[in-house]
Formats: structure tokens, sequence, C-alpha cells
């Protein structure tokens, strides 16, 4: 097998417990791919090329989080999500060969946590994969601590109120007047840096500082398309909408209404 490439400076130190990531594709060279480049990054990886066997597999023995494709014999991807949460809260990110919207709205609808269009960036998957481990610990915490128990840490992010808009950073969270609006992790972190600061234009750097992490590299029209998605949500639950501005030439802006 060829030399796995060196870990980058964010990889967990050897002594300290892995994160595991399940993978679930009939590609098995994406599985393989996949595998190396996550261990490469202190990850534990498991590999399933089914979602039938898949499943038995992470109500079994939970990993922490699994990365999942959409179109797949014998169980897809879909009803794979739908039997797993039944039972369980498990992380999930769905790739898929298509950026069908259909699909992803689906997806999210159902519980997935972020949705990604091959073919896609090692890179960007990876740090979408932390932003949401760190968000489930966060998550764990804040019920350790509602339940009493004590945790040591820093405290939990406060909600964002902003007019109709409430984002609840440490679960993810996200309601426009009193509606829920469900958003992938990429959209909700440039929704997070806008709303912290209402009326004030963030550029499309800025944002895209916001959103990717670990250097990945995304062009002004990744964060232009991220921008139209956001509103077509939104408008989803109000059509009349309009918490999202754009000055041409500068960027994007929060109005709180």
């Amino acid at each position: 097998m060829a030399n796995s490439p060196s870990a980058s400076p964010d990889a967990p130190p050897a002594s300290a417990a892995p994160h595991v990531i399940a993978l679930v594709d009939d590609d098995r060279n994406i599985l393989t791919t996949l595998s190396i480049a996550l261990q490469a990054e202190g990850f534990a990886t498991r590999v399933y090329s089914d979602g039938s066997t898949a499943l038995r597999a992470l109500l079994d023995n939970p990993p922490d989080l699994v990365v999942c494709d959409i179109k797949m014999p014998r169980m897809d991807g879909l009803e794979l999500l739908s039997r797993l949460r039944e039972k369980s809260p498990l992380p999930l990110i769905f790739l898929t060969s298509k950026d069908d919207e259909a699909d992803e709205a689906q997806g999210l609808s159902m519980g997935a946590d972020d949705y990604i269009a091959k073919p896609f960036s090692q890179r960007l998957l990876i740090a979408r994969i932390r932003a949401i481990l760190r968000r489930s610990e966060i998550v764990r915490a804040g019920k350790l601590e509602g339940d009493g128990a004590g945790i040591d840490g820093p405290p939990l992010p406060e909600p964002i109120r902003r007019g109709l808009l409430t984002m609840d950073p440490a679960r993810h969270l996200v309601e426009w007047n009193g509606e829920p609006v469900s958003l992938t992790v990429t959209e909700f972190l440039i929704l997070e840096a806008l709303a912290m600061r209402p009326g004030v234009v963030k550029t499309r750097n800025q944002l895209m500082d916001a959103a990717y992490h670990d250097d990945v590299f995304v062009d002004d029209r990744t964060i232009d398309s991220h921008i139209k998605r956001l509103r077509r949500k939104f408008r989803s639950v109000d059509p009349q909408f309009a918490g999202i501005e754009t000055l041409y030439g500068a960027g994007y802006s929060f109005a709180e209404a």
C-alpha cells in the first residue's frame, strides 16, 4: 500500500483515543482513499460497502460519525439514515454523485448533519467532520450540564437572537419566526458570521474564513452558492424573507428586521 500522507498539525496526539469514522459507499476506491486520508489525520475508520450491512454495524458498535453515500444498492443512504434515526442520533454526512437539491432537502429534514457533492475535496470533508465532532461534543456536554452532572471546560455559547432569527450554536438549531430551518454546518457558520454583527458587510473572504477551516480553498462562487441556498431555505418558511442583503462588489450583511 502506498505511504500515507503526513498528518496535519490539527490531528489528535497519538496518545489520545482516536475518533472513529464509519465510511459507507459502494465505491471501493472512495472507501480506500478516504480511509487513508482520515487515518493520516489521526482518525480510526471502519468501511462498509452497502447500507444494509452498515446499519447493523452502526447500531451494534456505534462510531463517532458516519460518512455515507446516498446512491447505493440494497439500501440507499436515505433509508439507512431513516432507520438509523429511529434508534440513534449518530452524526452523519451525506455524499452524493450529483448535486440533487431534493436529496439534500430530504436528507437534512431526516436528520443528516451535512451534505457534500462529489467530486469533493478531502480537506473540505475532513474540515466538516471536525466541525461536526466539535459540535457533537458541545451538545453532549450541554446535556450533562443540564442534568446537573457538571463538566470542566468552556461555557456553552449563548443563543443568538436577531429580530425573527434565533440560532443556537451549541445545538445547531435555527428558527425563523419560530419555524425551524435545516442548515448544513457550512450554511450555519456563514449565517452565524453575518448575524453576529447585523448591518456590517462581510466580504466573501471573511465568510470563507468563518466557514472553512484548515486552509481549505474555495472560490467566491462557492460562497455565493451558499448564500443562494440560505435565502431559498428561509424563503421556504417565509416568502418575504430579506434577512441577507447583498452589497454588490463588497459582500453580504444580515438585516435585523
